[in-house]
């Protein structure tokens, strides 16, 4: 397993499994404690796991918690999505840089998302699972959501979106979401 800075969002990182292919299939570690710690993250940090399946064109987020934030890592085991991160910590080095990723069940890399971070994704084939691994217990009083299309964010989202939650449908815009968390 490789892992690799992203540049664009400071102290994230993009780790790359080594699948082991043949005529059954393939085999991969997803998750090395030992690599995780080498770009000094702590393995033992992360408490949930949880899983999204969505279908072709299915836009979720862009979401971030308020408090203490949430890191994540996310990988998509089954279908590909595009990934969108918005760094959102205002003493950042990479404040409001963007990077974008497709994650696919090829593949299988993980994405970590510092805290601070907006996350959204598109699925891009018929059925797309992601998978999540957070930093601390879900607390649905603290989600914060972007409006997806925000002109300032203009995320290169690549289909046309066919579906959303309500919540996502109805956020607010980057700026609003700024002011708020000013006051």
């Amino acid at each position: 397993m490789k892992a690799t800075e992203v540049p664009a969002i400071a102290g994230a990182y993009l780790f790359e499994p080594t699948p082991y292919a043949d005529e059954r299939g393939f085999f991969c570690r997803t998750f090395d404690a030992d690599v995780v710690r080498s770009v000094g993250l702590d393995p033992d940090a992360f408490v949930q796991d949880s899983v999204s399946r969505s279908v072709r064109g299915v836009l979720r987020g862009l979401h971030l918690r308020s408090g203490a934030g949430e890191a994540k890592l996310v990988r998509c085991s089954y279908g590909k999505v595009f990934d969108a991160v918005v760094d959102l910590r205002p003493g950042s080095p990479t404040y409001l840089g963007q990077a974008f990723f497709d994650l696919s069940g090829e593949t299988q890399a993980t994405l970590y998302v510092p805290a601070g971070c907006a996350h959204g994704f598109q699925a891009l084939t018929g059925t797309a699972d992601v998978s999540y691994r957070i930093d601390r217990p879900h607390d649905p009083a603290e989600d914060v959501t972007i409006a997806f299309d925000d002109p300032e964010l203009a995320i290169p989202w690549p289909l046309p979106v066919v579906s959303m939650s309500r919540r996502d449908r109805e956020a607010p815009s980057l700026a609003e979401v700024l002011k708020q968390k000013e006051s």
